[in-house]
């Protein structure tokens, strides 16, 4: 078995692949076309950028998303001192830029999401301490 990251969606997911023997390998690929495949080094980099979170890992006040639409800028890093009021990230939503600001004073402890993403309201986008 080798196990590989696979991005869907801005969600990273580990899945583990049997290998075939050839014999049985080639006797496949005339009935099935065959997928493309990402050099694994490249998926493993954006992977670190966009891991799905359990919920113990969120440590601190959530800051989440008071609408559906993409993630289109991330302003704030982890680790990052802000003020309330502060930009942490900006969601698009029908052609519309819609800051999430910090509730408080605080740092930010962890970034969820990553540019690109597609979130649904209520989605927890950072964490801040």
């Amino acid at each position: 078995m080798e196990t590989y990251s696979v991005t869907v969606n801005g969600i990273t997911y580990e899945v583990q692949v049997e290998k075939k023997s050839s014999v049985a390998a080639q006797s496949q690929m005339t009935t099935h076309a065959q997928a493309p495949v990402a050099d694994p080094s490249q998926v493993r980099a954006s992977a670190a950028k966009a891991s799905p979170v359990a919920a113990t890992e969120l440590i601190g006040e959530k800051i989440t998303a008071g609408a559906a639409g993409k993630v289109w800028k991330i302003v704030a890093a982890e680790g990052e001192a802000v003020k309330a009021g502060d930009t942490v990230v900006i969601l698009e939503a029908m052609k519309m830029e819609i800051p999430v600001v910090s509730s408080r004073d605080g740092v930010i402890g962890r970034i969820i999401v990553a540019e690109g993403s597609p979130v649904e309201a209520g989605d927890v986008l950072a964490t801040i301490r």
